[in-house]
């Protein structure tokens, strides 16, 4: 019924109450306290006649959360039917029940050659990383071990200071660089050779070796990733403090990678919702990619490429069964809509922290201005707490799934987005317990525990199965068939039919993977004597 409708009819109804009262009075004024009574009913009545309507918010991305009728829950109202969030959570997630029967293995072979027995001292391997921190991690690591396999020294990387992330930082000012040529070496002993030698430099690297090695190369990439490749003192002494200032508050923290900045999301090309803003907003970021095919967000979200947002991923993890007094700590960098775009997840976890909330601005100084340091300490955080969660399944949330299992298997929540998105789409029609059991069904397989995805699926960093082992006596000593525990789910399909069904809908694809390293070598840039040869480059 539309506004102009409703006046006359308010007006209609109110006039009909009023004559009434006026024909009923003469009869009340002979009973003064029942006039009384029912004169205060009238008055509501009549109030609730003329008072217009509360407006209906549209819900589809973005809900309101109020207080429930019931103790102890809060509600997302929708137009057709409440949709009730309990406040309490359910059983423990703290803990990993298969944890204990493996463990991080990547010692060499005593058939390995070490580097020094096996290195051309004429042969030098220069790697120009790309990206943010962690695909420069990633770079980084990968070229250790296309050294050792080109029998080259590698030459202190240079990392990525153009892109977005327009950090100045060289390699020394993040990483620990004792254990490498240092800058004093490299002009006294490396540059008069490279003057005089053939020297191949990789641009742009990043998942350039394909998941296929050899046990030992494989085990020669945990050892670089997960030992030898340590940040500075400086940003180890500041994270460590976060991590404990987190345990003071609450025994067990959630540490969430939220990627939701402006870039992220024009590079994704999906939409959320944001209407002619948004578009015109992120349409323009998005023009810097000159490479970039034209955004399909319907397309980008039905493959599963589309980050959750904030308000999504607050319900996956309460629908997983976390409670709102869980605490937890948010890693991002600049979110699109501020606090707008953060309300929804406050609202459904209250004890929000980050670096900026839990360390001074004098502490911060040191790194603030630079992008990677930050993601730094943030890196160190989520790789402590005792759950990682994230709304997408980018670079950070890959190479810390890979470190958490490597250190003990710690519960590390990927969202099946795939799945999530139609049931986000169409979560108004249902009840709390209906969208909670899809929750915990779609994201069987994808909790960070072991034997979640066979050996070689997906890529190496984040599911480093050869350098992973099991422990025969641990599990020997519990029992033939030790229960799996994989979420706090009654009476869900068989556990490993699940985790089949939602590997084929993994967004990474080993195969496409595999294409993208054979073309590697067109991205390289050569250098004979200074002459470089520039190949074509990926954006981003």
């Amino acid at each position: 019924m539309s506004k102009r409708r409703e006046k006359p009819n308010r007006r209609n109804n109110a006039a009909a109450v009023l004559r009434w009262i006026l024909f009923t009075r003469h009869y009340l004024l002979q009973f003064p306290l029942l006039s009384a009574i029912f004169a205060f009913l009238l008055f509501f009545a009549a109030f609730s006649v003329i008072s217009p309507l509360p407006p209906i918010i549209n819900q589809h991305r973005s809900s309101l959360l109020k207080n429930g009728a019931k103790a102890g829950e809060s509600t997302f109202s929708t137009e057709t039917s409440p949709f009730r969030v309990p406040r309490s959570g359910g059983r423990r997630l703290w803990k990993s029940m298969q944890s204990k029967f493996y463990y991080g293995c990547s010692n060499a072979s005593d058939s390995f050659q070490t580097a020094d027995l096996k290195t051309n001292r004429n042969r030098y391997l220069l790697i120009a990383t790309s990206g943010g921190l962690n695909q420069q991690r990633t770079g980084i690591t990968d070229g250790v071990v296309a050294a050792y396999i080109l029998n080259a020294t590698l030459v202190v990387p240079k990392l990525d200071q153009k892109s977005f992330w327009n950090d100045s930082s060289d390699f020394a000012e993040i990483f620990d660089v004792d254990w490498k040529c240092t800058p004093i070496c490299y002009l006294t002993k490396v540059l008069p050779v490279l003057n005089k030698k053939h020297v191949v430099q990789l641009g742009k690297f990043d998942y350039r070796l394909s998941n296929r090695l050899s046990p030992d190369l494989q085990k020669l990439r945990c050892r670089v990733n997960y030992h030898a490749l340590k940040f500075t003192d400086s940003i180890l002494e500041i994270g460590k403090k976060l991590v404990q200032r987190m345990r003071m508050k609450s025994d067990h923290f959630i540490a969430l990678h939220l990627r939701f900045e402006p870039d992220m999301l024009a590079f994704s090309g999906c939409y959320f919702g944001g209407g002619g803003k948004e578009r015109m907003e992120l349409g323009k970021i998005r023009r810097r990619w000159k490479s970039l095919h034209a955004s399909n967000p319907d397309k980008e979200r039905r493959q599963g490429k589309c980050p959750l947002t904030p308000e999504e991923v607050g319900l996956m993890l309460r629908a997983l069964g976390f409670g709102s007094d869980v605490h937890l700590y948010v890693a991002s960098g600049e979110v699109y809509g501020g606090e707008a775009t953060l309300a929804p997840l406050k609202a459904l976890f209250p004890n929000i922290h980050s670096k900026e909330t839990l360390a001074s601005k004098r502490e911060l100084a040191p790194f603030s201005s630079y992008s990677s340091r930050m993601a730094a300490l943030d890196f160190i955080v989520c790789d402590e707490s005792d759950v990682f969660s994230t709304n997408n399944n980018g670079n950070m949330a890959k190479i810390i799934a890979g470190r958490r299992r490597y250190f003990g298997h710690k519960p590390t929540i990927r969202p099946n987005v795939k799945k999530l998105y139609k049931l986000f789409t169409s979560r108004h029609n249902k009840t709390w317990e209906e969208f909670m059991s899809k929750v915990r069904s779609h994201q069987i397989g994808f909790m960070g525990e072991p034997n979640e995805l066979k050996p070689g699926r997906g890529e190496f960093h984040e599911n480093p199965s050869s350098c992973l082992c099991e422990d025969s006596v641990a599990k020997a000593a519990t029992g033939p068939n030790p229960t799996p525990q994989t979420l706090p789910h009654e009476g869900h399909e068989n556990v490993k039919e699940n985790i089949k069904r939602n590997e084929a809908s993994e967004v990474t694809d080993e195969h496409s993977i595999e294409n993208e390293h054979g073309q590697g070598a067109t991205e390289m840039d050569y250098v004979d004597n200074g002459n470089a040869v520039q190949g074509k480059k990926p954006g981003w």
